[in-house]
């Protein structure tokens, strides 16, 4: 098991992960991941559906 951690390497930087910021190696690379997510880096891809379009635009009196 041990090999199999050793294996795994920091999303970030490449270098192998420390069991105290898993799955980075520091809390410098982890703060690096951190402020992608904050600044927009990283997204969700969202797909325009043009049924579910029509079904939001359709008036159903709930509103």
């Amino acid at each position: 098991m041990v090999d199999a951690q050793r294996r795994k390497a920091c999303p970030i930087c490449g270098k192998p992960v420390d069991d105290s910021f898993r799955p980075f190696c520091s809390k410098r690379c982890a703060d690096v991941d951190l402020n992608r997510w904050l600044s927009g880096v990283y997204a969700v891809p969202v797909t325009d559906d043009e049924k579910e379009d029509e079904f939001r635009d359709e008036p159903d009196g709930q509103n």
